[in-house]
């Protein structure tokens, strides 16, 4: 159910375990990111990681680039409370190493990983185990045969590829599959999920990949990965930046409650004006990270004018609307009473804790 108290239709899809935490077949959308450090630094990966779970990942992946990575996979079972994935690119044996050292998940491109007989040795280890499958499709590696009957990597290539290794896997009697249809083109990789919508009932990890650093990439993800959420589509999200990926997870946490899949407060505040009598700008910033670890769902309003405020944010749980060196506390639009401007935030936050 979303922020207005609609219910978003989600798309239909079978739930996969992963570890403890399910994705798909109506299990809230999970959170996840990924290390950046190299993977022989093991120690350094395993606080990467807790920190990553503190600030509320709930999946995390590793990089497993050869068999002396295949050690992290171990220490951060052993370390974390949160399922591990372990990274698949091209030397299948990793894959299966990795199934053997506790990983939760695997995700591979089978068109990278070789002949059939290796795509058929790691299904049978996943399958041992129980161990999911994500096939990982992107527009930069698309197989050289989809690529020149399409022209360019366009959401039918995307659709296709992603199909046919899931076609691959299925071949060996497993379907625990989830699957991913990226690209760094928010309108291609937007159209590529909803066209794999009607296709098949496998959960997606969402994400634009490559999307860029800090500003740019949360930007690319919001719209990308916030129009598919929208339309119902997506069970898992990682949203990738070039920047620490507590960054990530925090954005990732962000464009789910934007989404009304996610509580915790939602602050509004107005643009200002040149009726603007207080600091606004700073006050909100102030306002907005007191509030950033509460998980309370409310509707918390910060507003530049002391006429217009309450009448435009009604529908807040609870607001301020400033005046001349002073602000109006009110609550659903009824207005309580009046603090000098140094006594705003304490204010409001008693407001909050109220609630």
């Amino acid at each position: 159910m979303d922020r207005t108290g609609n219910t978003l239709d989600r798309r239909d899809t079978r739930p996969v375990r992963i570890g403890s935490v399910t994705v798909g077949g109506g299990a809230p959308v999970a959170v996840q990111s990924m290390l950046s450090l190299p993977s022989y630094d093991i120690e350094g990966s395993v606080a990467q990681a807790r920190r990553l779970q503190a600030a509320g990942c709930e999946l995390v992946r590793a990089a497993v680039p050869d068999r002396e990575a295949v050690r992290l996979i171990a220490a951060l079972k052993e370390a974390l409370d949160i399922p591990v994935i372990a990274d698949i690119h091209f030397d299948y044996r990793l894959a299966i190493e990795s199934v053997a050292a506790g990983a939760d998940k695997i995700r591979i491109n089978p068109g990278n990983i070789g002949e059939e007989s290796r795509v058929k040795a790691v299904v049978e280890a996943c399958k041992a185990r129980n161990v999911p499958i994500r096939v990982g499709v992107n527009s930069g590696s698309l197989e050289k045969e989809i690529l020149k009957k399409y022209g360019a990597p366009t959401p039918e290539a995307l659709v296709e590829s992603a199909l046919y290794h899931a076609a691959l896997i299925e071949r060996y009697d497993y379907d625990n599959l989830v699957l991913a249809l990226k690209s760094s083109d928010v309108a291609r990789t937007i159209a590529s999920y909803r066209l794999a919508r009607e296709r098949c009932r496998y959960p997606f990890h969402l994400g634009v990949t490559e999307a860029g650093t800090l500003r740019m990439g949360m930007l690319k993800s919001a719209i990308g990965i916030g129009s598919l959420l929208c339309d119902g589509i997506g069970d898992t999200i990682r949203v990738s930046l070039t920047a620490d990926p507590v960054e990530e997870v925090a954005a990732a946490r962000d464009i789910l409650r934007i989404c009304g899949l996610r509580g915790g407060i939602n602050v509004v505040s107005c643009p200002t004006c040149g009726r603007t009598r207080v600091g606004l700008i700073p006050l909100a910033e102030k306002v907005e990270r007191a509030l950033s670890g509460i998980q309370k769902d409310i509707t918390v309003a910060v507003m530049g004018c002391a006429v217009n405020g309450p009448g435009e944010a009604r529908e807040a749980d609870i607001g301020v609307a400033c005046g001349d060196g002073c602000g109006l506390l009110f609550q659903k639009g009824e207005i309580l009473r009046k603090v000098p401007e140094e006594e705003i935030l304490p204010a409001l936050l008693e407001l909050v804790e109220k609630q």
